[in-house]
């Protein structure tokens, strides 16, 4: 197994497996974990129906996570799964400011006049005005995506371009629909570690330019979403707005970003969401990537690669790039 780092707060939550046995939802604390299927009287089958049950179960937990007398299992003989199945992923494009500078800059058409600078300049002064009114942009991803923070990751042969985007997620709490910001951070049970893996070169449809984009093909192929290890109580995270992000490439910094950076905040986002859509216990609200991504230093993903991501408190993710056998 990876090298884990213990997540911030008395206890954290995920999914666990005996090598060769059923997933099962646990709490973990201090490198040990609990069985919550046969620890919990109701007997919850996984975590997700942990979360729906979110406000009247957190206080047993915590009780939970201080009690030496329980039947703990050492990390360290389990496998951790992603930790939650999501019904529903809203993932958040062109949200950190740096990140959406530099793919404009990437992606400018080989006779734009521009010049970089002048680049620059019009897409801030876009971003500037997205902020001032308020609209966020969110889209659909597919649960199908999701795979393990430990999980070796297939590269499709058909993705030419495929890349990374590390991202704080927050986990839904209870149903949220027309939420307002205000009170937008009350539906959120914590938060985990996304890696929102996209094919740069199947973004666009180049075929009808006036559809835009192609979320489906370039970023929903199974395991393009690495989650986990943990989902972190939001009690435990000080400021979702405040926390590091980073993602190494074969031990080299290659993301390394302030929350901060985000144009719209995790109440902001979700709040957005919910306007349009009803959101579901264990849902995800990804909340985007910063600057550092492959297309901005002109090196995308290849067989052989080991990515490894962090949050602030989060934990560590490590994913291997497998290429894609041929048929």
């Amino acid at each position: 197994m990876a090298t884990l780092a213990q997540p911030a707060g008395p206890f954290a939550l995920g999914t666990f497996s005996a090598q060769d046995g059923d997933p099962f939802p646990g709490l973990l604390a201090q490198e040990r974990v609990l069985d919550l299927s046969s620890a919990l009287d109701w007997a919850p089958s996984g975590l997700r129906a942990v979360l729906e049950g979110w406000e009247e179960t957190l206080p047993v937990l915590r009780s939970l996570a201080d009690d030496d007398t329980l039947d703990w299992r050492p990390l360290e003989d389990l496998r951790v799964h992603a930790p939650i199945e999501p019904r529903q992923i809203f993932q958040s494009g062109a949200n950190y400011r740096q990140h959406v500078i530099d793919l404009e800059v990437a992606h400018r058409s080989p006779d734009d006049p521009r010049t970089v600078e002048e680049a620059r300049a019009e897409i801030a002064a876009v971003m500037d005005r997205r902020a001032a009114e308020d609209l966020p942009y969110v889209f659909i991803g597919l649960p199908s995506a999701v795979t393990g923070p430990y999980d070796d990751v297939v590269l499709p042969a058909w993705a030419q371009q495929p890349d990374w985007e590390l991202e704080l997620a927050a986990v839904i709490a209870k149903p949220a629909h027309r939420v307002s910001v205000e009170e937008a951070l009350e539906y959120v049970a914590g938060y985990t570690i996304a890696n929102d893996l996209t094919d740069r070169a199947t973004v666009f449809r180049r075929d009808m330019k006036a559809i835009g984009t192609d979320w489906l093909r370039s970023k929903n192929a199974p395991g393009f979403t690495p989650l986990g290890p943990w989902l972190v109580p939001a009690e435990s995270v000080a400021d979702p707005g405040d926390l590091r992000v980073t993602l190494k490439l074969n031990g080299e910094t290659m993301q390394d970003e302030s929350t901060k950076d985000m144009l719209f905040g995790v109440a902001r986002l979700v709040s957005y969401a919910s306007q349009s859509a009803r959101l579901l216990p264990g849902d995800l609200v990804l909340t985007g990537s910063p600057a550092g991504n492959g297309i901005h230093w002109g090196r995308l993903l290849r067989d052989g690669d080991v990515m490894e991501g962090s949050i602030t408190g989060l934990g560590v993710q490590r994913t291997r790039c497998v290429a894609e056998a041929s048929a």
